[in-house]
């Protein structure tokens, strides 16, 4: 069992210095804690030597993998460093200092490519742990303004995967509930299960209070407990204290203090390191066999595809013909993602594109396109009197024709071509990007990926050609024949019936639907102070409402029209003006307003049995 921490440390280390991913998830422990909380010092009482960065803000600014060996001399290795052997620390903590800066710069960077370093003493037990940089609030130098949300990142990077321990360090001067590393650990391990608490500064914390129940496991407990540890203070580091001395002094407090005395054989860093080594060793155990699973089934593969390539001729058709074919595989699969949707992690955060895009061009440009071709009523109404009149020619007519209303309505429906065809360019278009955004994967090959858009991009040509012939034929049957037979038509007879019985029953089937909007002037109406003057209206099949402006956030009045009738009013023949005139009245002589009504204009209403109305 003594060998399965040293053979986790030679696969880790084959995977850093391959380059490639680590596609397997192998045992160890992550130190997570916010920044000052200790997590160096712990990791240097473990060594006995001073050999971590230290400074003001993040000094913790790559992910350090530590791989404590037993052995008979002391010294450190570096991975990038092979072969030479660091006999004193003091070079081990430069070296780091320079590698960080080496791949982050030297101004507060971060990155996420770990630095592996071997430390062998025979003071230490095997243990293989990983320090991850300290949570920061506030970016510094050229930290990105996303500093905390990369670090949380890079941390879960290591703390998400189901066989990595978590040494959450927190110290004990402040509220445990406020513990930046128990809330990275709970948000992936909220049973507790992989979680390790460390609480440390048990020294500092205010005269009459200790974290006994803590130590206890009684307060937010944890499946594997917290351990507690006492630190080297800022002085004794500047002063160049010894570590054994420090651990002599943690010993000593343990043992004197009245509320750890009874449990004082279960705190302290000997003991915390005792106990993880036993925690990683039992871990690698149960996680063992499958990882041995994994790795054989990886081997397996990796032997298949090794065998391909003993037999490999360049020249061999076939094999140019399969790889074309995984290409163009591979091509197909990207495309039909990208237009019916996937969970893919390359999914595009900034804008809409493939399928999204042409579901908005579908529901929400063509309606948006449609409704901005919406006719003008006034213009409309003049082309429908210039048509009767066209069409009755010298005569005098006393029904209006249908020929008048065919033309007219055909007029509005062919107006449907434009906005329809404008969708499929739209749909081409996007299409069209879809295409060289798959095709980008076959970059290598230029004609290949020429010819590949070509093919598709004619073809996409081809059917568009065919949409449009199929869109403007359908457009052409609505033109062909007007169905006024149709349930939806209401035509004069449907309407004539409507409103005898709307009259007999007294009730409204056409809803509160908007009529017309503008702005007006009321006449024969004492309502506005000063006479007749312009507000914006808005006239429903229920109530007409005036506004103070377009925006018709403020309401001036709102009159409901029960039992009243509306007339437009006949302009005179050689009346030049642009404004329409209605009239709202009631058939049976009623007054429109009551005597002494009080509008929202405070304003009392005149009595009158007609108001004429403006618009323009």
């Amino acid at each position: 069992m003594d060998n399965l921490i040293p053979i986790v440390n030679k696969l880790q280390d084959a995977f850093t210095s391959l380059g490639v991913h680590m596609q397997l998830d192998l045992p160890q422990i992550a130190v997570v804690g916010g920044q000052s909380a200790g997590k160096s010092s712990v990791l240097e009482n473990f060594v006995g030597k001073d050999f971590l960065p230290r400074g003001s803000g993040i000094v913790t600014r790559r992910p350090l993998i530590l791989q404590l060996i037993h052995g008979v001399t002391e010294y450190g290795e570096f991975l990038h460093c092979k072969g030479k052997k660091f006999l004193n620390f003091d070079e081990i903590r430069k070296e780091i200092e320079d590698e960080t800066d080496r791949v982050t710069g030297s101004n507060k960077g971060i990155s996420n490519i770990p630095i592996n370093l071997r430390v062998y003493s025979p003071h230490v037990l095997n243990l293989t742990l990983i320090d991850l940089p300290g949570l920061t609030k506030v970016a510094i130098g050229d930290q990105p303004v996303d500093i905390e949300q990369q670090i949380k990142q890079m941390i879960f990077q290591f703390i998400r995967k189901e066989t990595c321990l978590i040494l959450a360090v927190t110290p004990a001067n402040t509220d445990l509930a406020n513990s930046d590393a128990l809330k990275l650990a709970k948000e992936v391990d909220p049973q507790g299960v992989r979680t390790i608490g460390v609480i440390t500064k048990l020294d500092l914390m205010d005269e009459g209070t200790d974290a006994r129940d803590i130590l206890e496991n009684k307060l937010l407990p944890l499946r594997r407990g917290y351990i507690g540890v006492v630190n080297r203070s800022q002085k004794d580091i500047e002063g160049r204290k010894d570590i054994h001395q420090a651990l002599a002094a943690e010993r000593k407090f343990f043992l004197s203090h009245s509320s750890y005395r009874h449990m004082a054989d279960r705190l302290g860093t000997p003991y915390l390191q005792r106990v993880l080594n036993q925690q990683l060793t039992n871990h690698i155990r149960d996680t063992l066999p499958g990882l041995r699973d994994k790795l054989q089934k990886q081997m397996l593969t990796l032997e298949k595809e090794v065998e391909e390539f003993k037999h490999f001729q360049p020249g061999d058709a076939s094999i140019k013909t399969k790889a074309m074919l995984q290409m163009i595989q591979q091509l197909q699969s990207d495309f039909e993602r990208t237009i019916e949707g996937s969970g893919s992690a390359l999914v595009n955060t900034n804008e809409l594109s493939g399928g999204a895009k042409i579901n908005r061009i579908f529901h929400e440009r063509l309606r948006f396109e449609i409704v901005k071709m919406a006719c003008d009523e006034k213009e409309l109404r003049r082309e429908i009197s210039f048509a009767i009149r066209n069409i009755h020619g010298i005569r005098v007519g006393l029904f209006t024709p249908d020929m008048a209303f065919e033309a007219i309505v055909k007029r509005q429906i062919a107006l449907l071509k434009e906005p329809v065809i404008k969708c499929v360019d739209l749909v081409v278009q996007e299409l069209s990007v879809v295409v060289r955004m798959c095709t980008a994967k076959m970059g290598r090959y230029p004609r290949l990926r020429e010819e590949t858009e070509r093919i598709i991009t004619t073809h996409v040509r081809q059917r568009e050609h065919s949409c449009k012939e199929q869109i403007l034929l359908l457009i052409d049957f609505e033109l062909a024949y007007m169905n006024t037979n149709h349930e939806d038509f209401i035509g004069f007879a449907n309407a004539q019936n409507k409103s005898e019985n709307a009259n007999k029953t007294g009730t409204r089937q056409l809803g509160n639907q908007v009529i017309r909007k503008g702005h007006m002037v009321i006449q024969n109406l004492g309502i506005m102070k000063g006479g007749s003057r312009p507000y914006w209206f808005v006239l429903t099949s229920e109530s007409i409402s005036w506004y103070k402006d377009e925006d018709e956030k403020e309401k001036k009045f709102m009159l409901p029209l029960d039992g009243l009738k509306l007339r437009d009013i006949e302009q005179g023949f050689m009346s030049m003006s642009r404004r329409v005139t209605f009239a709202l009245f009631s058939p049976d002589g009623r007054n429109v307003y009551k005597e002494g009504q009080e509008p929202s204009c405070h304003k009392c209403a005149t009595k009158t049995s007609r108001s004429t109305i403006l618009l323009w």
